[in-house]
């Protein structure tokens, strides 16, 4: 009976009798390159490629050069001939000294102006190159300069103040800072950060945005009395004759020596925040008025005042 089963490669059981069977080898294992057939894995036409592609390899290789060289010969180095007129370059200690502008204009065209704030090539040392300029980050932070206005910065109190979040607490500075010119303008800020000197950078500049007038006779003291209070604290102004000084504590004494007060007694009555104080300070300062203004508000002058 004709079948087209697919039978095994390596041997073919021949059934001789119903009690036995006979197994006889047919192939042998080959190499499959140099088989001629190819039987039901590889196509004649594929074996035939790989064949052509093996041979066209072996040929396109030169192996010429080495049939004559014996490897274990030595051979001698014949370096090639020096050309005329070739001058060798002179060696690295051999060449002149650099002198220190040399080096330091090498350095500076580099890096950029030294911090030393002498500039070699004449560049302006106070522009930062773009080879120099720090990335931002943690701590990169510039100090930033006091600005020039005139005004005097007395730090009053730093305290750590903490804020509680899931995670945990937040730690801060919170300063208080009063600004003064000595020459009857003042103001009093306050300001937080993470660190101490930025806590007082904000707080400086929120006083500047706080300047009030105290109004002073020419004996800077005050024009007359008054009290001021804010929250919980409260602040009582007396004017002093000459030569008394500013007796106050606290806050109080601060805001009126960056005034340009000289003679005046003050005390705090009430809370001792110096907060609080500081600007009850304010508040009473800016409740005073000078002689010639009530004058003009009455409309009368100002000797008739005290008929």
């Amino acid at each position: 009976m004709a079948s087209s089963t697919l039978v095994p490669i390596s041997s073919i059981s021949l059934r001789s009798s119903p009690s036995h069977r006979l197994s006889i080898p047919l192939f042998k294992p080959f190499p499959l390159l140099h088989s001629p057939v190819s039987v039901l894995s590889i196509s004649s036409s594929s074996s035939s490629s790989i064949l052509s592609a093996t041979r066209a390899k072996s040929s396109d290789t030169d192996t010429t050069f080495f049939d004559n060289v014996n490897p274990d010969e030595d051979i001698a180095f014949d370096p090639p001939e020096v050309p005329e007129g070739f001058v060798p370059p002179p060696s690295f200690d051999e060449g002149p000294m650099e002198t220190e502008e040399e080096i330091a204009a090498a350095y500076e065209e580099i890096y950029g102006p030294a911090y030393s704030g002498v500039s070699v090539l004449g560049n302006d040392i106070y522009v930062m190159d773009s080879k120099v300029k720090k990335a931002g980050g943690f701590g990169s932070k510039a100090k930033k300069e006091k600005p020039r206005d005139g005004f005097d910065e007395r730090v009053v109190q730093v305290r750590r103040v903490t804020k509680v979040v899931k995670g945990g607490k937040q730690l801060h500075f919170r300063a208080i800072v009063v600004v003064g010119d000595k020459q009857g303008q003042v103001g009093v800020g306050v300001g937080k950060a993470k660190e101490v000197i930025a806590a007082v950078q904000k707080s400086a500049v929120n006083a500047r945005r706080n300047i009030v007038t105290v109004p002073m006779t020419k004996y800077l003291t005050f024009p007359h009395r008054s009290e001021g209070d804010y929250g919980a604290a409260k602040v009582m102004l007396r004017p002093a004759s000459p030569g008394t000084g500013v007796i106050a504590g606290g806050a109080v004494r601060i805001v009126l020596e960056m005034a340009g007060v000289e003679n005046a007694l003050g005390k705090q009555l009430g809370s001792n925040n110096a907060l609080n104080n500081a600007r009850a300070t304010v508040v009473a300062v800016q409740k005073m008025k000078q002689f010639r203004d009530v004058a003009q508000e009455r409309g009368i002058p100002m000797e008739e005042l005290w008929k």
